[in-house]
């Protein structure tokens, strides 16, 4: 049985993000735990907003490798105010997924302010499992790519589990559309290059389609540097009603959430024999022309009203069959967008601003709660080196759509529409006055005063002496 379910923007009240933060995307060495990089990001993002834990009424929390009760580990540091924390775990899209759960509550009217935080400290390497004692539930997903990559003109291919599973969809749309590798290698290089703008990337390399297609192979189709490496890090955001964002003045930096929906596998998954639809093309697919729909389009229609994307790139091939199946392209133009540019800054669309997976790094349960962070500041306008120019160059003050797109195997889809709101209004204090500098291009840690600022009346320094800034 499939589960859809979507929350569009002409049911419910209406929900905005207004307060994100981050942390940098680090490579995995254990250096930091998960509650202190969650306490970083949750500190940022109240910061960003204004307001006190107090003021939380709900938190989801997401997170693929921590234990039970992680969410609550991280959130006491900032008060034990006993307000429901539910702990997420969705694969990939894990961190999208928690903020879905998030902006239902706030639609639905049972609360009024909702934080969404995402977390993860992975292992180096390809991922793995931490229970070698049971097949993972996406073994039907890893037997069925072996099967169908042998009807490919390739033949068997090799490599760990995931990179093999988007391998062997980009090699499908190669042999039915006529892209090729180097199309793989042009949309890592656009992803590194963007990355040199982003101080919370992981890598800031900026490798050329040369260096792309030079560095090691990992499977029959992708090299290292056109893969997301496993990734420490967290994310957050703070969403809230309508009328929460009059009541703390936050109409300069309040970025509405239009739609936002999350779809699940059906059948064609896999009994298609297709390897695009083992990672999830038609999943993607009806999940963002349902996310149109509930933003009031009409069937096909609205994907020239965005502006700039941030999309789930754990692989270049993923990036590739995601253009068409998100809709901003022909199913047979998706490596035309690329040899057009129209991919990057001064093409139609500018996709991965913050280096995407790729570069940026992909810690799973902070992943989708970031691409929300790095679009709310492309519609702030903050985003500096790494704006897309032209969002608001349109005939209604409102300007561009933002897009997120967020994608686990096994599997799930989380795909929203942003945008800046009517009563938009920049200038005076915002998030950068009360952070005293502009978070969304520029990289600071925490401090105890920074804390002191956002905790709750109710804290503990039985819980917060211990954490680490």
């Amino acid at each position: 049985m499939t589960t859809t379910s979507i929350m569009p923007s002409t049911k419910g009240k209406r929900s905005f993000i207004v307060g994100c933060g981050c942390t940098p995307f680090i490579k995995p060495r254990g250096e930091r735990t998960t509650e202190d990089m969650g306490l970083e990001a949750a500190t940022k993002a109240l910061l960003d907003a204004g307001i006190t834990y107090d003021l939380v009424e709900t938190a989801f929390v997401g997170h693929c490798y921590g234990d039970s009760t992680s969410g609550q580990r991280a959130l006491y540091n900032l008060g034990m105010t006993g307000i429901p924390i539910t702990n997420v775990n969705n694969n990939c899209s894990t961190g999208g997924t928690a903020l879905y759960q998030v902006n239902n509550c706030v639609k639905s009217g049972l609360v009024e302010c909702a934080l969404a935080l995402g977390f993860e400290r992975m292992a180096p390497g390809s991922l793995g499992t931490n229970f070698p004692d049971r097949p993972p539930p996406t073994v039907l997903f890893h037997h069925k790519t072996k099967e169908v990559e042998q009807r490919s003109r390739t033949g068997t291919n090799f490599g760990p589990g995931a990179p093999r599973m988007f391998s062997n969809a980009g090699q499908e749309y190669c042999e039915k559309y006529g892209a090729d590798v180097v199309h793989f290698a042009k949309i890592a290089a656009k992803n590194h290059a963007h990355s040199l703008n982003n101080p919370y990337a992981q890598f800031r390399n900026g490798w050329t389609t040369e260096q792309v297609l030079g560095s090691p192979k990992i499977t029959n189709q992708l090299t290292k540097f056109m893969c997301s490496p496993t990734s420490d890090g967290a994310s957050c955001c703070v969403v809230a009603s309508e009328a929460f964002v009059h009541a703390h003045n936050l109409e300069n930096q309040a970025i509405e959430i239009i739609a936002l929906g999350l779809e699940t596998d059906q059948p064609v998954s896999l009994e298609s024999n297709s390897a695009m639809e083992v990672v999830g093309y038609s999943m993607t697919k009806r999940c963002a022309d349902k996310v149109f729909a509930a933003a009031g389009f009409a069937p096909g229609e609205g994907r020239d009203e965005v502006g700039v994307l941030e999309l789930h790139d754990c692989f270049a091939t993923n990036e590739l069959i995601t253009y068409p199946a998100l809709g901003l392209c022909a199913l047979n133009a998706a490596h035309k967008m690329v040899d057009n540019g129209d991919n990057t800054y001064d093409g139609k669309y500018v996709i991965n601003p913050s280096g995407g997976l790729e570069a940026k790094g992909h810690p799973l349960g902070a992943t989708g709660i970031g691409m929300h962070f790095y679009i709310t500041m492309q519609l702030r306008e903050w985003a500096g080196p790494m704006q897309a120019q032209g969002l608001f160059n349109t005939y209604d003050k409102r300007g561009k759509y933002g897009l997120v797109h967020n994608i686990g195997i096994g599997g799930a889809v989380v795909v929203s529409l942003l945008r800046r709101p009517e009563f938009f209004k920049p200038g005076g204090i915002d998030g950068r006055s009360r952070l005293g500098y502009n978070h969304a291009h520029e990289c600071r840690r925490i401090t105890l005063a920074d804390v002191d600022n956002v905790k709750s009346k109710k804290w503990s320094p039985y819980v917060l002496q211990r954490a680490k800034l």
